[in-house]
């Protein structure tokens, strides 16, 4: 009974979520922005001016009158006239592009075509993506949006052991095995789909599959787009000065014990409250409060539903009764300041467990959390275009695990916030320079973290093994296997047609891992014909 009420139920509620978008059809736009840190950089100069007050730190934007101005140029770079259809449609505009008073619509066919050598492995990459774009308006408060890409690749030895030992593409998908497959080829598919309707200029739903991101940095310790698109129903409202976002999210784990047919994973539900505050034109002030809730335990038991669970009130979340499910409750805060007309200093802290008596003691497993602060902005030295970020992280060990691992701050086996998981420092830096159709980019990664020497320890940084303290655990960062990483990478791209990004893209990549048991390197170089906005994570 309780499996046909859970799929009873969720078939009903996405129904009626449909439904009230497409009653409304007449009234719609919210255009929607895949979020990408190359494209998103773009903008600093107007969303960090001292001039506005707009909500940076939730992510993906909707197109609003901000940046609009930059985006109607960005989207136009190198532009001209061509008297060819081919022409046009190669370097000018979409491969569809449909616009009238009552509707739009657009389409492109993406292609993301790379090779490349590892000249320490001396071994050869390469990547080869077929996708598609589809995006539109209808009315002047209805959007929609989705992307699928059907991939395979070789990658280099470090990333391909990452998603060997996971069986996942970070981010992205399964990695499918077909007999006779070699360990070091992967293949895959993912779509992106979203529907997004503003009721009025102050409220937003948006339902479909997707990422989400809260922060002014590179990096979140709250919530990152690291792991792969979840299927979510988002609202959003504006009150004055105030942006509240409430968010939910069905979510699984590829390596727990099943229960039942429904589905090959188990399976567990994610709340996010988020409010940001824009004190002045200058400052803002966020809070953030997640729930990790599985839909069952080892055995299969469920409890009843906790209204608690849909309490639009922000930290309701953390009143529920819990029992067996071991809820995992966070709480966070995310600051920006701008100190400078277009730069910005901004913050994050997070809290999982904390006891205010051991707040400062340094080893005290009823304290772990994380923080960031880093400093973003556009045309430093007065070079237009010259975008920078400079960034430090750092998440003690054991943060956002837990006792029963399916509650972990997890999504097929990757965290939702920082790609390192827990227990690490890490220091980085990233400037962008944007002249005519090139785009310039060079990015530095310092990171110091602690390992586990066997797979039976558990040293706090791999945050799906169960937390079960004891007399003897420790919370220091870098605890366990000490290692380094030593990270760099710079690209240069010639953009060919700036409506879906595609461009030549030569790349260069340097990553060394070292600790007392080994000492793995790997110099890159790359070359592609890319399409598409989207952040892939190859810095980890």
């Amino acid at each position: 009974m309780q499996k046909l009420y859970s799929l009873s139920f969720r078939k009903t509620f996405i129904v009626a979520i449909i439904v009230l978008f497409t009653s409304q059809l007449s009234k719609a736009q919210s255009v929607y922005l895949p979020n990408s840190y190359q494209l998103y950089q773009k903008f600093n100069s107007d969303i960090y001016s001292v001039k506005n007050s707009a909500h940076t730190s939730l992510r993906p934007f909707l197109i609003d009158s901000t940046i609009l101005h930059s985006y109607d140029s960005v989207m136009n770079v190198g532009v001209k006239d061509r008297k060819t259809w081919a022409g046009r449609k190669l370097f000018n505009e979409h491969l569809f592009d449909v616009k009238t008073k009552e509707y739009t619509f657009y389409a492109d066919y993406i292609t993301d075509l790379q090779i490349g050598r590892d000249f320490n492995d001396s071994r050869s990459t390469n990547l080869n993506t077929r996708g598609y774009q589809i995006g539109g308006t209808v009315g002047d408060k209805f959007s929609f949006y989705t992307s699928g890409f059907e991939n395979s690749a070789k990658f280099v030895s470090y990333y391909n052991d990452y998603i060997n030992a996971g069986g996942f593409i970070p981010g992205q998908a399964y990695a499918r095995k077909y007999t006779g497959q070699a360990r070091n080829s992967q293949d895959w598919s993912y779509v992106t789909a979203i529907l997004s309707y503003s009721v009025t200029k102050k409220l937003n739903i948006t339902l479909g599959e997707d990422k989400m991101f809260i922060g002014d940095g590179y990096r979140s310790v709250l919530l990152s787009d690291f792991a792969a698109n979840m299927p979510l129903l988002r609202l959003t409202a504006d009150l004055g000065p105030v942006r509240y976002m409430i968010a939910w999210a069905y979510i699984e784990d590829l390596k727990q014990p099943k229960f039942d047919s429904f589905g090959s994973n188990r399976r567990k539900w994610a709340l996010f409250h988020y409010i940001d505050w824009n004190i002045t034109k200058r400052a803002s002030f966020g809070m953030f409060n997640a729930l990790i809730t599985p839909e069952a335990d080892n055995q299969g038991s469920r409890s009843g539903f906790d209204v608690n669970f849909v309490n639009p009130i922000l930290f309701a979340s953390s009143l529920g009764p819990g029992g067996y499910q071991k809820d995992n409750v966070f709480l966070g805060f995310n600051a920006k300041y701008k100190i400078f007309d277009k730069a910005a200093l901004y913050g994050q802290i997070m809290f999982d467990r904390f006891k205010g008596s051991d707040f400062f003691s340094g080893n005290s497993t009823d304290n772990t959390n994380g923080w960031q602060l880093g400093i973003r902005g556009a045309d430093i030295f007065k070079v237009k275009r010259l975008n920078y970020l400079f960034e430090y992280n750092t998440v003690k060990p054991y943060t956002y695990s837990n006792q029963q691992s399916i509650s972990s701050y997890s999504f097929y086996g990757d965290p939702l916030a920082h790609p390192y998981g827990a227990n690490f420092r890490e220091l980085l830096g990233i400037l962008n320079y944007s002249v005519g159709r090139f785009d310039i980019q060079g990015q530095l990664n310092y990171a110091k973290y602690g390992l586990d020497a066997l797979k039976t320890d558990n040293n706090g940084k791999i945050i799906t093994k169960p937390f079960v303290p004891s007399a003897n655990t420790t919370t220091t960062i870098g605890q366990g296997l000490s290692t380094q990483l030593y990270y760099g990478e710079g690209t240069v791209a010639y953009i060919l047609n700036p409506k879906y990004n595609l461009r030549l893209e030569l790349g260069a990549l340097y990553r060394q891992e070292k600790n007392d048991q080994k000492d793995s390197k790997s110099t890159m170089i790359t070359f592609g014909l890319r399409s598409s906005f989207r952040n892939l994570y190859h810095d980890f």
